[in-house]
């Protein structure tokens, strides 16, 4: 044989045996997968098709990122910055009211003769403001080009949070991604608690660590005496006996001593007279530094642990705390337990999240699904093979080896890329199984042409693979672009069908063009027939 045919064999043999083995560990299970493996020191893959959750079943949610609620703590941020420089400056101030509406902060000064000197420090301090009222009381305004950055890096942030707390969460495959505004689709395959899952995502986890003001009374904050760099929150205590809850106030300190960004890990550890769980966290350099010159100084003070607006405890500093480490305790459940120390590694959410659509999808309903689309594809390939053997004799059963090799490629492609196949996916792959019979159909029949005006069986050949090649090619081409761009503005199941799609196709050229012709190759030039079965 020349040796062109000799590298084209070299090339089949060498695609056959590594999508083969991507393919097989899908078609035997990935327990026996791995025992085959262990044959060969454990060098062959032992993955399987991820599948998607129409068909392992699981849950599909879209979350609504309140990014007003975002725009909103940098106003109050800017407004208490705001209150305390005017007051460093000597410029007294009766009130500064940050206001989601229009994103103003409006100031209502004591003395108006301090009207331009407080303006004057708004516009060097305060760039991302504009002045749209220099009279008293004056009124600020977040710039528009600042508002949508904000917004924007909400969103991204509130992305990245959920994404790590989907992983740690230990789903296979999960899928996060935005879908157009402030909406968030979430995918969680084969998830089987969807409630806690639920209230994993939506939970802010904004840990804060405040100094507990014991010189206020409870009682008068509660009757409005409550000091402007005060707040009151709430410990929720639970009766052992009874279960019952009741809500205890504490007065605070509004400026956090330790923030939820300094924690660098958060674990589950157990301790006390009963033995209970609790979430032990370390603080980075920057944190650890600030609570050991904290607690040095306020011995004998409380600290509260607030999470969301909610006090967990608030013990009494016994000394100076190093190490950078604190511990929160409460009457957890372990899972309670767990689940408090996943969010707290994973960061807090810049902004609340709001369910907007939950989907539950069972897992007998994924196996259903699996079932018909296998009995499809088996089916529609066995009609498709009978016909091209019934229709093309020997060369339509060479076209079926091309199929079948087709539907590996696409198996072992999807493994290596850990692509998730979806009920669509199927669809695809039933669509480039069309399209590759469709090819060598083109081909065949072309060759028949040319052997009907009496050229020889190899000159025909040539002619009918080079002459359909250019129509294959275009129809494969244009197709492809649509899959491309479906996979660019679709999401979830479409994007799944447009993958398969698209590695349907590439596959076909290979095999269709390729595969088809070197075999055609081998065989006349070695047996030389004088018909061909065609």
């Amino acid at each position: 044989m020349k040796t062109s045919i000799w590298i084209k064999l070299t090339i089949i043999i060498v695609v056959v045996a590594v999508f083969g083995a991507y393919t097989l560990p899908t078609l035997i299970g990935k327990k026996s997968a791995k025992d085959f493996s262990s044959m060969f020191s454990n060098i062959l893959p032992t993955d399987t098709i991820n599948l998607g959750l129409d068909l392992k079943g699981g849950m599909h949610l879209v979350l609504g990122v309140d990014t007003d609620k975002a725009v909103y703590v940098v106003l109050s941020r800017a407004a208490d910055n705001l209150q305390q420089q005017l007051t460093n400056a000597r410029i007294a101030a009766d009130s500064v009211v940050p206001s989601l509406k229009d994103y103003k902060i409006t100031i209502h000064l004591v003395d108006t003769h301090d009207l331009d000197k407080a303006i004057n420090l708004i516009i060097s301090n305060f760039p991302n403001y504009a002045v749209i009222s220099d009279s008293n009381p004056i009124v600020i305004q977040l710039k528009k080009d600042v508002v949508a950055k904000i917004k924007e890096r909400a969103i991204e942030q509130a992305i990245s949070v959920i994404r790590n707390r989907v992983n740690q969460f230990g789903v296979t495959e999960p899928t996060v991604v935005r879908a157009g505004g402030d909406h968030i689709v979430v995918d969680l395959p084969g998830i089987k608690n969807a409630n806690r899952a639920v209230r994993l995502l939506g939970e802010t986890a904004r840990l804060e660590l405040h100094l507990v003001d014991d010189k206020v009374s409870v009682a008068d904050a509660l009757n409005g005496e409550l000091p402007a760099d005060d707040e009151i929150l709430y410990q929720i205590q639970r009766d052992p006996t009874t279960g019952e809850d009741t809500k205890v106030p504490f007065v605070v300190k509004k400026e956090p001593v330790i923030t939820g960004d300094m924690i660098t890990n958060a674990t589950v550890r157990f301790g006390g007279t009963m033995n209970q769980p609790y979430v032990a966290f370390e603080l980075n350099s920057e944190g650890a530094k600030i609570f050991a010159n904290f607690t040095a100084t306020h011995i004998g003070k409380r600290l509260a642990i607030v999470l969301d607006n909610l006090i967990y405890s608030a013990p009494v500093i016994q000394s100076r705390i190093g190490g950078g480490r604190g511990q929160i305790t409460g009457n957890f459940t372990l899972e309670e337990a767990h689940d408090l120390a996943l969010v707290l590694r994973s960061g807090s959410l810049p902004a609340p999240v709001k369910v907007l659509q939950k989907v539950t999808i069972g897992p007998s309903l994924g196996k259903i699904s699996i079932e018909k689309g296998k009995k499809a594809m088996i089916f529609g390939a066995l009609a498709v093979i009978l016909f091209m053997i019934f229709y093309y004799k020997l060369s339509g059963l060479l076209a079926d080896l091309a199929l079948i090799l087709n539907i590996i490629i696409i198996f072992g492609t999807m493994v290596m890329l850990h692509a998730t196949l979806t009920l669509p996916g199927i669809a695809g792959i039933a669509l480039t199984v069309g399209m590759a019979v469709d090819a060598n159909v083109l081909i065949y029949e072309r060759i028949r042409e040319e052997l009907l005006i009496g050229r020889s069986i190899h000159d025909a050949v040539n002619t009918g693979y080079a002459r359909a090649f250019i129509t294959i090619l275009d129809a494969n081409i244009t197709t492809l672009i649509i899959a491309l761009i479906l996979y660019q503005f679709g999401s979830g199941p479409v994007k799944g069908f447009a993958i398969t799609m698209a590695i349907g196709l590439l596959a076909n050229m290979f095999t269709a063009i390729t595969f088809t012709k070197t075999i055609f190759d081998i065989v006349l030039d070695r047996f030389k027939p004088s018909k061909l079965s065609i």
